[in-house]
């Protein structure tokens, strides 16, 4: 983390583990930028909170551009590529590493010294792991693997001025020495994708079984309750209950939770599908032929014997494609969830992506998993729903 004035009033940081500073880099074919000056009346972009973003905010008044900030390293590194920013200003090590790795930039200004990186703690907590990093680091720099490790990441130049061009970069590899090497990290993502996606959808159908029926039954405040429950869910966004339930839950506690990250996105995948398949379920229910529930009337049945035998098998066929199509989007709605850091396939391809900077390629595989993925739930899906509509 970078070390700053604002950041020492809430965490205790280690000495100083590198003397970072922020370079500007514009597409390896761009030959229209050498300077900050050429970037007048243009856009540049910045990673939010770090120190390129404060240099870049400092001199955009002085050389008229215009800064647009954004959360991950890999998204400023193509927008520069895509054209939808003329240069991006960055910390030298994270810049000078994508370099490395061929993600399609090259570095035309000089580092600007700007600040240095530490290990942080919580303020007035954890002295001894505080006191320990300092310890490792010193032995790291006394035995000389502090520069090994500075060489093999950023160069040869690592610790010096950093000069334009010092930077040597690897050979790309081919998009399927790509696929095997993203192939682990992607089928752990797919595999915590359909889990989540499975245990929430049953506890959605779940409520939505209960609210549903509460919806159409006679007691007014039960009614009202599965009401108020649609109301919420269904009219604020996913995101928030996530943030919610993750970062909320515990601070309310006063501790950390077991397993929280789970039963975060269980709770947050579950509660907000629950609401639709209430009206889903509420909906098919309502549309079962009047003339069915007076025969069965007629017949003799109590009111629970007429709902179990005569209207919920006719509602689950009208209702069965509705309730497909919500599975499928919960789905592609358990992505939301890296937000929180869950492990899902997106996630994976973030953290795949983070490293090699092939965003284009990584997404792609992605959306290939996805879109497999969904195709063949919705193929078994629709036997099951087949079979039970015969």
């Amino acid at each position: 983390m970078s070390i700053t004035d604002e950041r020492k009033q809430i965490y205790d940081f280690s000495d100083p583990y590198f003397q970072s500073g922020v370079q500007m880099a514009v597409a390896k074919n761009d030959t229209s930028i050498t300077k900050y000056a050429d970037l007048k009346g243009k856009t540049v972009t910045v990673k939010t909170g770090s120190e390129g973003e404060s240099y870049a905010k400092s001199v955009a008044g002085k050389y008229g551009f215009t800064v647009k900030s954004v959360d991950q390293s890999a998204t400023m590194y193509e927008m520069v590529k895509s054209g939808n920013a003329a240069a991006v200003f960055d910390d030298y090590p994270v810049l000078a590493y994508g370099i490395s790795q061929n993600n399609g930039l090259k570095a035309v200004t000089p580092k600007v010294p700007e600040g240095s990186y530490g290990f942080a703690v919580n303020r007035a907590k954890n002295p001894e792991l505080l006191a320990a990093f300092n310890v490792g680091l010193k032995e790291l720099r006394d035995s000389g693997q502090y520069d090994k490790i500075l060489t093999k990441y950023l160069g040869n130049n690592a610790s010096a001025s950093a000069d334009t061009n010092a930077v040597k970069t690897v050979k790309k590899t081919s998009f399927w020495d790509l696929a095997k090497q993203s192939f682990p990290a992607l089928m752990t993502g797919l595999r915590n994708t359909l889990i989540i996606t499975a245990l929430s959808f049953i506890i959605a159908l779940i409520l939505g079984l209960g609210f549903g029926l509460m919806r159409v039954g006679t007691n007014k405040v039960l009614g009202w309750i599965a009401k108020i429950y649609v109301a919420v869910f269904r009219g604020t966004p996913v995101l928030v209950w996530a943030f919610f339930f993750y970062f909320g839950i515990p601070q309310l506690a006063g501790h950390a939770l077991p397993n929280w990250l789970w039963i975060s996105g269980l709770l947050t995948l579950s509660l907000n599908s629950g609401s639709y398949l209430t009206e889903i379920i509420r909906g098919a229910i309502q549309s079962v032929d009047v003339g069915q529930t007076e025969g069965a009337r007629s017949l003799g049945m109590t009111s629970s014997q007429k709902l179990r035998k005569v209207v919920l098998p006719q509602a689950v066929k009208i209702g069965t494609p509705s309730i497909i199509n919500q599975l499928v989007i919960m789905l592609k709605d358990s992505s939301l969830l890296l937000t929180i850091g869950f492990a899902d396939l997106l996630y994976q391809a973030q953290q795949l992506y983070a490293s090699n900077f092939r965003v284009t390629e990584t997404l792609l595989m992605v959306g290939i998993i996805y879109f497999v993925a969904i195709t063949l739930l919705t193929w078994v899906a629709n036997i099951a729903d087949r079979r039970l509509n015969k």
